[in-house]
């Protein structure tokens, strides 16, 4: 068979009773089909990214527009011009700067050291039914009690320096994510766990494989809820003898009424967490790609 043959045999052979120039144009009308059909998913996707950033911009406009009418019927707020102009102020000074790194440093290292006990102790507390009844009273005993309750012990305890502002976010951050752990682990599907021992699966390859992976959305919620209670409890955190952070400022401009001073430190302060729970925000989406989503 020559080259030709060939090449005719391994051309698709026409409908009986169609032309050749019909088979042409319905393929070509099926490519054009399909293409159109790839490409409708992914102009919804970017549509769907697309209309919370514009509705999220809408909401700050709007937001900024309803608290410069208030600051102008007469309410005692500062206008916007008026904040931004202190904040400029705050900037080319460098105080700013001093008082954002100190604030989030002190966020950073509580919240960091408290995910990191609250995630292992946790994971105990689903896992091991003992050491549940061992932790899980304390664990109760103090959520009932507000992180600022323990300032004052905290200085006493550990004195003024940077120890008991850490301590005390620490503390925030522990009890919001450890319960979330806890109810990670235990509400892991029996028949995940069951279905991997029955394949074979020892303890530790379940608790890697199916519990962590499980688990994980509710780890990364406590993340996010504990990181909210950290910079809740900044500003009280930064009574404790502080001579610079956002919330030692809010207070300084407190005694002589410095309202601008004090709507700077609040947008600083929503401003950083807001940033650092969308990083946890994408992180979640990430580790949790198996999960189906609205």
């Amino acid at each position: 068979m020559s080259v030709l043959d060939k090449r005719s045999a391994g051309r698709r052979q026409p409908r009986p009773g169609a032309s050749p120039d019909t088979d042409a144009g319905d393929t070509a009308a099926a490519d054009t089909t399909a293409g159109a059909d790839k490409s409708a998913p992914e102009r919804g996707r970017s549509g769907r990214r697309g209309l919370p950033l514009a509705l999220n911009a809408v909401s700050v406009a709007l937001g900024i527009a309803l608290w410069w009418a208030l600051a102008s019927a007469g309410f005692k707020l500062p206008t916007p011009p008026e904040v931004v102009s202190r904040a400029g102020t705050l900037i080319g000074d460098g105080t700013l700067a001093d008082d954002a790194l100190a604030s989030l440093t002190r966020v950073l290292v509580g919240f960091a050291l408290g995910t990191a006990v609250a995630v292992p102790v946790g994971f105990l507390m689903g896992w091991y039914g003992i050491l549940r009844g061992l932790i899980e009273p304390w664990i109760q005993f103090f959520r009932t009690i507000p992180p600022l309750a323990i300032i004052p012990l905290a200085v006493v305890a550990m004195g003024i320096d940077e120890t008991p502002k850490i301590f005390v976010i620490f503390l925030a951050a522990f009890l919001a994510c450890v319960i979330s752990t806890f109810q990670g682990v235990v509400n892991v599907d029996r028949t995940l766990i069951n279905a991997a021992r029955v394949l074979g699966a020892g303890d530790a390859t379940i608790f890697a494989r199916v519990v962590v992976p499980a688990s994980t959305p509710f780890i990364l919620v406590g993340m996010r809820v504990g990181l909210g209670s950290a910079w809740a409890t900044l500003v009280a955190a930064e009574l404790i003898a502080a001579q610079e952070g956002l919330g030692y400022r809010m207070q300084n401009a407190q005694l002589y009424y410095d309202l601008p001073t004090i709507f700077v430190g609040l947008i600083s302060i929503g401003i950083l967490g807001l940033l650092m729970d969308r990083v946890l925000l994408l992180a979640e989406r990430r580790l949790t790609r198996w999960q189906e989503r609205r």
